[in-house]
């Protein structure tokens, strides 16, 4: 397997002081492994910091190194597909710049590459460098997900994985705009293998994703690859159609037969209150569906290229 190229693809957004560490920590794993030609794609997602400008340095002396500078920021997920898209290697290794995921997994993933698997899945084995809350929110996500989707293979693995051509090949065909690459890269299915590994805690700099980005992008996973939130409420429709019925039967029971017919509202308002409050909800589901329709026809492309370097 003499000089077979590894693409390995880096989205970031403001991350100047993390940057010469990531490129340190890569270079010493890259170097050691010297039977591979590696490539490695930054991609910038519209950085407001000088990580970009310490990036043009560095390529300019590294020709195994390629900048793409997006021309604001899309997002991580398009900023990844920016970075499938243009990576040329045989294997494909997705890896955040933050070194949460560590780098000295490469080796590992690509052993087990050359053993015949096309995706080799790193899974965290513990998340007990992140705070309670995160946590405990990712545990409930997986959780809902696998439900949802019926895919408990990816609990708790992220982007950091190894893909073979053949899989990015078939993931660069999937166009749609609402983008949750987790979900895109295993879609493809083909052989897969597992490595578990502790999340480490950021190398520098702060995270850029809030609780609410993280909810946002929970969502997209959800609605991305399962109708189920949508067939789930015509199944709590048909319950409160039977408990109306239920509920009506004994209204006109008491009406005819007892005198003291319903003392006050009290419990009438609570479940009006419940049902509108359902009903609400229902219509916000069924919102975020059709806004993703609305969102595909426009047809824009999933992320522009400012500028490309090396």
């Amino acid at each position: 397997h003499t000089n077979k190229k590894i693409s390995i693809i880096a989205p970031f957004f403001n991350e100047e002081e993390s940057l010469p560490i990531f490129l340190e920590e890569i270079s010493k794993i890259t170097e050691k492994l010297t039977e591979y030609n590696f490539e490695i794609v930054l991609i910038d997602d519209g950085s407001t910091d000088n990580g970009l400008n310490f990036l043009k340095k560095i390529a300019d002396a590294n020709k195994n190194i390629v900048v793409i500078e997006l021309s604001r920021n899309f997002g991580k997920e398009a900023a990844l597909t920016a970075g499938i898209d243009i990576a040329s290697g045989l294997a494909v290794i997705p890896i955040d710049v933050d070194l949460q995921d560590p780098p000295n997994l490469i080796s590992t993933m690509l052993t087990k590459w050359e053993e015949g698997s096309d995706v080799v899945l790193a899974k965290r084995e513990n998340r007990l460098n992140e705070n309670l809350l995160k946590r405990l929110s990712a545990s409930f996500f997986y959780k809902i997900y696998a439900l949802f989707v019926g895919n408990s293979k990816n609990s708790n693995v992220g982007d950091f994985r190894l893909i073979d051509r053949r899989v990015v090949d078939n993931i660069k065909n999937l166009k749609e705009k609402n983008r949750y690459m987790k979900g895109l890269l295993s879609w493809p299915g083909f052989t897969s293998s597992e490595i578990t590994y502790t999340r480490h805690k950021r190398n520098a700099g702060k995270s850029k994703f809030t609780f609410l980005k993280l909810l946002n992008l929970s969502f997209e996973g959800l609605t991305s690859f399962s109708i189920l939130p949508l067939k789930l409420f015509t199944f709590v429709g048909l319950i409160g159609i039977t408990f109306s019925v239920f509920f009506a039967i004994i209204i006109l029971f008491q009406k005819f037969f007892y005198d003291n017919f319903i003392q006050g509202y009290a419990f009438l308002i609570l479940l009006i209150l419940f049902f509108g409050s359902l009903q609400l909800f229902g219509i916000g589901i069924l919102g975020e569906y059709i806004g993703k329709i609305y969102l595909e026809t426009k047809n824009r492309p999933i992320y522009i290229i400012k500028n490309r370097y090396n």
